[in-house]
């Protein structure tokens, strides 16, 4: 979905994208760096919680923040994204069908769960592309989001973060969401995968 500023269409997503990754860099590096990396991406105060947000304050924060902490920026997404994951199931997930999800066997969760993230794909993929490959499998794209800079790689960890932790709650506690490759052609699109250990 898509505001406008101006003329220009803005892509939006939902404000968890930022409020859990803050709180995960508040844990692993504290206030006063997490409020430099914020001036840095240029959020001067943090969302409401209670409306969608331009996406591009996302890609910002996760550009900076793998600027400064090249390593430590794949174990906060992996901390943001399952953040992420828990806020939906306590909050944008009716309770029944939370409850449907986990009482169902695995080969019937997964389609079900899916089907709901296809349908709610642009709360957190914005301009980018969501492409599901049956319940197990998925591309994310921003080859023609038309990104002011190229979205980092810890953004992608954050992705499968969110998955992870998504499947392993409501679906079977072994799985894990990978990505898996760049198609070819496509620099800035990742395929994942799920698997169960």
């Amino acid at each position: 979905m898509h505001g406008y500023a101006g003329c220009e269409p803005v892509a939006l997503i939902g404000p968890n994208a930022v409020l859990q990754t803050v709180a995960a860099m508040e844990a692993q590096l504290g206030r006063a760096e997490t409020r430099a990396i914020l001036a840095d991406a240029q959020i001067a105060a943090l969302p409401s919680g209670e409306a969608m947000i331009p996406e591009v304050q996302a890609l910002r924060l996760h550009r900076w923040l793998a600027l400064n902490e090249p390593i430590g920026s794949f174990v906060i997404a992996e901390d943001a994204g399952a953040r992420t994951a828990d806020y939906i199931i306590a909050h944008r997930i009716p309770r029944p069908a939370v409850w449907l999800l986990r009482h169902l066997p695995a080969a019937a969760a997964a389609p079900l769960l899916m089907a709901a993230i296809r349908k709610h794909a642009w709360t957190f993929i914005g301009a980018g592309q969501f492409a599901d490959e049956g319940a197990w499998r998925f591309t994310i794209d921003r080859t023609y989001a038309d990104d002011a800079f190229q979205p980092p790689d810890s953004l992608f960890h954050w992705y499968a973060a969110v998955f992870t932790r998504l499947y392993r709650e409501l679906v079977a506690h072994d799985c894990t969401c990978r990505v898996i490759a760049a198609p070819p052609g496509r620099p800035l699109a990742r395929h994942f995968a799920m698997t169960r250990s």
